[in-house]
């Protein structure tokens, strides 16, 4: 097929597609694709991008068809590029919409990762600073069960009491840090 239609074959292909003929809708596709697939490539830089547009290009101009207007000196080709062209920067301007939301939501979640550790570390220390409160027996007692992993019996062995009287430490410190962390 020859690049360049005449005026009056373009006028028609356009009176036959407002018509619903397949084959002018086939042989303006045919006619174009190529050529106005390469011109949105140097506006989108993807090839496959670049495809799809234009293809939805054809497919609003098949479903749009009877309401197409084309001024009397203008060709197809002219209405196909111009719309082509304002579906690349509509491309581009999702595309870059889209890329800037990324770009806030990235540093929504980092800025949200930062302030979770930062709270965590503040909890930690809050949790630690309470523990240093409690009565000395109490605090080595819960120190030696809750840091260092011992059972209540190692401790009880360990510190020459009944393992009771770990229990009752233990139960006594968790009581004390719940009063002193909740308020």
């Amino acid at each position: 097929m020859n690049n360049l239609l005449s005026l009056s074959e373009d006028k028609t292909l356009v009176r036959g597609l407002r018509r619903g003929e397949e084959r002018a809708y086939r042989q303006l596709f045919e006619q174009y694709y190529g050529s106005l697939t390469i011109f949105a490539l140097r506006y989108l830089n993807d090839k496959e991008s670049a495809k799809e547009l234009v293809q939805n290009v054809f497919l609003v101009l098949y479903r749009k068809r009877e309401a197409i207007i084309i001024k009397q000196d203008q060709a197809i080709k002219a209405y196909l590029y111009k719309s082509v062209y304002h579906a690349c920067l509509n491309e581009r301007q999702q595309s870059q919409t889209r890329r800037r939301h990324e770009q806030q939501a990235a540093q929504a979640q980092a800025t949200t990762d930062y302030t979770d550790t930062l709270v965590e570390a503040e909890n930690v220390a809050r949790i630690y600073q309470a523990i240093e409160t409690l009565p000395t027996q109490c605090r080595r007692i819960f120190k030696l069960n809750r840091l260092e992993g011992l059972t209540n019996q190692t401790i009880a062995t360990q510190l020459k009491l009944s393992k009771r009287t770990v229990e009752t430490q233990i139960s006594k410190a968790l009581r004390l840090l719940r009063q002193q962390l909740l308020h």
